[in-house]
């Protein structure tokens, strides 16, 4: 199940080497947050790598996700070849998405698992270093604890295999109130607790996947950021709330586009996020349906230029 389904079904209810310094932390001028594309948090469809790097470059995007299956099964020349195209584009790697699925039945953690040191290979030799996943906020069958009991084990088992590959590893917890009691038993939903469930893995390269929407239908706060270090944030996510809703009645698959509606406050939370030196890539994913139904260029196109005026917001 991937989060969009998820969202929906709780509103209703082989080791490579490294490519030695394919990509380059190349930071745009005055600004260390880089714009990234996510294909999926817009709308967008790509046949392969090349289409993405191709379409994030020709609308003035500055990081791309890496297609983490599709690159892990490319031959070494290949993924090489790739991988340069990303630097000659002017582009640096976003936060791959983790392949394993982790919340559903032990077949699917253990199938997840059998391919992952593949796909961890691939993704460290052409010179990403980030992967990021979400956080269910309630399951159907499991209590909190036994919840995250399970949470704990098989997400140490990930950290590991992506540690043993230079991967930092990201979860976002989800704190929409409606999705939290969109099945029986609520979970981790808050940075607090998310925070609790990162120290108790105790990997050393898990940290936050941190986004506006769940920072502030969590009830976070700016001075919560400002708590964190550089090392605790592995990529972000921006998106704004629809006006004249509720925070509790807000649903997670209708938001808007970054620093459209003034309801969250992108500005405090950016500049908490720069005032700590976070350095990394910052998406937009307002899983907004005119946004979707937008071709590929006209959503690109759309979505950079809310992310230039949320950026235009950091002071400095």
């Amino acid at each position: 199940m991937n989060r969009r389904d998820f969202v929906q079904t709780s509103s209703a209810l082989a080791a490579w080497s490294v490519v030695p310094g394919v990509i380059q932390a190349a930071a745009t001028p005055g600004r260390s947050v880089r714009i990234a594309l996510t294909p999926g948090s817009i709308g967008v469809t790509v046949a392969s790598q090349l289409e993405l790097n191709a379409l994030a470059q020709r609308h003035g995007f500055e990081a791309v996700e890496p297609r983490a299956e599709e690159l892990a099964a490319m031959p070494r020349a290949q993924a090489a070849a790739v991988a340069a195209d990303v630097t000659a584009k002017g582009l640096t790697w976003a936060a791959a998405g983790l392949t394993v699925d982790f919340r559903k039945d032990d077949a699917a953690f253990r199938d997840g698992m059998g391919k992952l040191p593949k796909i961890a290979a691939g993704l460290q030799a052409v010179g990403v270093t980030r992967v990021g996943t979400w956080l269910a906020p309630c399951h159907a069958e499991l209590t909190y604890r036994a919840n995250y009991r399970q949470h704990v084990a098989r997400l140490t088992e990930v950290a590991r295999v992506l540690n043993d590959h230079g991967l930092r590893f990201g979860l976002e917890y989800v704190g929409t109130q409606l999705s939290l009691v969109g099945r029986k038993f609520p979970f981790v939903h808050t940075m607090a607790e998310a925070r609790e469930l990162i120290a108790d893995l105790g990997t050393g390269n898990v940290g936050l996947v941190l986004d506006t929407w769940h920072w502030w239908t969590a009830g976070d706060t700016v001075a919560d950021l400002r708590a964190l270090t550089k090392a605790d944030v592995v990529s972000v996510d921006l998106n704004d709330a629809p006006k004249d809703v509720a925070k509790t009645q807000q649903k997670d698959n209708e938001r808007e586009l970054p620093a459209a509606t003034g309801v969250i406050d992108v500005a405090a939370f950016l500049n908490a996020l720069v005032a700590i030196g976070y350095d990394g890539p910052a998406r937009p994913e307002p899983f907004n349906k005119a946004l979707n139904a937008l071709d590929n260029d006209a959503a690109c196109a759309a979505s950079v230029a809310a992310m230039q005026r949320a950026m235009a917001l950091i002071r400095g």
